[in-house]
């Protein structure tokens, strides 16, 4: 008997390769950013002491923080304009709008884990706890832009406003840190590595299975024959992406302008002086008590 070659399973598109660069850029610098900020925060415990050695000191352990913060801002400016690419020029709708459905979704799938209801929601594309890490994401990095710039820029800022607030930007710098972490390891990883792997950041499909248990009806609307995403004639789009083009060009000097001036215009950081051992001369004499 002939053996049967087992079919692969089939996959859908989800992600496009620039959300997929987007994501990438996110990770790399939210990785560096949590592992350098979290060792300065805790460089009394042994382990924040060790992280910050291993970076080559505190003087490069900031270096590298701020490099990284620099990245986050560049990416999240990037992911900004990638979205009013799709809103101005491809009139595509922001999925990731919270709606009533969303509520509706969460209180069923609550339901459905009771035994309450026997069949899990139906729910589209990006589903309610998609949107709500989405949203995290975008509030947590908006906390951690201003209060990063605050800490960055301490003279500046307090001639302009009360000193008090540096502290609390402080507080709340390394308090929304610890927590985006922790969502991050708890939450994120548990649901895309933990659950079952979710290869679409990587590969940009997911499995049939996958979709149809997260992603019912956009499972649904692909498999009636819609397009993944919204088609247009090639000479409207040509009209709109030299208009687009335009404004992002001005957009984006300003930014890099702005960015430059933020990070440039004052050094405050206190820089260390390595501990030096020297051999001091003393005379030999009587010590007269």
């Amino acid at each position: 008997m002939e053996k049967t070659m087992p079919q692969p399973a089939k996959v859908y598109p989800r992600f496009r390769l620039g959300a997929r660069i987007e994501h990438f850029i996110l990770m790399i610098s939210f990785t560096v950013l949590g592992i350098t900020g979290l060792a300065q925060k805790y460089a009394v415990l042994s382990v924040g002491n060790w992280l910050i050695d291993v970076m080559g000191g505190i003087e490069q352990t900031r270096w590298i923080h701020r490099v990284a913060a620099i990245v986050l801002v560049f990416g999240s400016v990037y992911h900004l304009m990638t979205s009013a690419y799709r809103l101005f020029v491809k009139h595509e709708r922001m999925l990731m709008i919270p709606d009533k459905k969303d509520l509706q979704d969460m209180l069923d799938v609550i339901r459905y884990n009771l035994g309450l209801i026997k069949h899990h929601p139906k729910m589209r594309k990006f589903n309610f706890g998609e949107k709500f890490e989405y949203w995290a994401v975008v509030w947590g990095t908006l906390i951690m832009a201003i209060t990063g710039f605050i800490l960055w820029n301490p003279i500046a800022f307090s001639s302009v406003f009360p000193g008090q607030l540096i502290p609390a930007a402080k507080a709340a710098h390394g308090g929304e840190a610890l927590l985006a972490v922790l969502a991050i390891i708890v939450w994120h990883m548990y649901n895309v590595h933990i659950k079952h792997f979710n290869p679409s950041m990587f590969t940009g499909n997911l499995p049939r299975h996958q979709m149809e248990e997260e992603h019912a009806l956009e499972l649904e609307r692909l498999e009636s024959g819609e397009p993944a995403w919204p088609e247009l004639d090639l000479p409207v789009l040509q009209r709109r992406v030299r208009i687009f083009a335009i404004v992002s060009i001005v957009v984006a000097v300003v930014v890099v302008a702005v960015v430059v001036w933020a990070v440039t215009f004052e050094e405050t950081a206190i820089t260390t002086i390595p501990r030096v051992t020297r051999e001091i001369f003393v005379p030999a004499g009587t010590i007269v008590p």
